[in-house]
């Protein structure tokens, strides 16, 4: 007679990070909680993942019923799983991200009662956040600013066409420090991944700057070595 096994009883949530790049501005999506605990604050988008779903199926559904976003890669990058992280029992989160251009494409509207609303924040500006939160937030912010150095995840949060102005603000919003102008651009341009595309911006006051397009091919052939300012 084949023995019976006890069947286990496991709690995962997930927590997701969208890094967002707006007006010179780092931001982070967050949604205002409207259930018990932590009712009234603010968190990042996340619940527990259902039964019968794999862990990315789960990060999808979380994503697009708290926030109305759709369709959006995101990547696992660190397991939270401390004693007492949440009131209500033992829980381990997995932590996903992911980098998007901000537009009117990725319009904000939750679909689940359990967000009141959901809302780009600058991280400057991070308010008390639900759970361990912040901590996953500071992982976060470390992962991509690790990440900027060796893969091209600043394009990620620029228009198709881009300055090398808007590039290195990008770099220094996640970076968090001022970059030399001459010596940024000396070395962006040198590492031959931008294409010069012949055209000036438009519609701007002042004087207007060359555009560029990201060549992904050529990046892919040169990196893994590490961008460094």
């Amino acid at each position: 007679m084949k023995e019976v096994l006890p069947q286990f009883n496991s709690t995962f949530s997930i927590d997701c990070i969208l890094f967002g790049f707006d007006e010179g501005e780092l931001k982070i999506l967050l949604i205002e909680r409207n259930e018990e605990p932590f009712k009234d604050w603010w968190a990042l988008p996340g619940n527990l993942v259902s039964e019968n779903e794999s862990l990315d199926q789960s990060a999808s559904r979380i994503l697009h019923e708290l926030t109305g976003i759709e369709n959006v890669y995101m990547e696992q990058f660190y397991t939270f799983g401390d004693v007492g992280r949440h009131p209500q029992g033992r829980i381990i989160s997995v932590a996903y991200y992911a980098m998007l251009r901000l537009g009117g494409d990725k319009a904000l509207k939750p679909v689940s009662t359990y967000a009141k609303q959901a809302y780009w924040i600058n991280v400057k500006d991070l308010p008390k956040l639900a759970f361990d939160h912040q901590k996953i937030f500071d992982q976060g912010l470390e992962k991509i600013k690790r990440r900027i150095k060796h893969q091209p995840i600043a394009f990620e949060l620029l228009p198709e066409k881009f300055t090398l102005t808007q590039l290195q603000n990008v770099y220094e919003v996640i970076l968090g420090k001022k970059l030399d102008k001459r010596n940024f651009r000396k070395k962006m341009l040198s590492f031959n991944v931008l294409k010069d595309l012949n055209e000036k911006q438009k519609g701007v006051s002042f004087r207007a700057a060359t555009l560029y397009r990201f060549d992904k091919r050529k990046y892919g052939k040169l990196f893994g070595k590490e961008i460094s300012f």
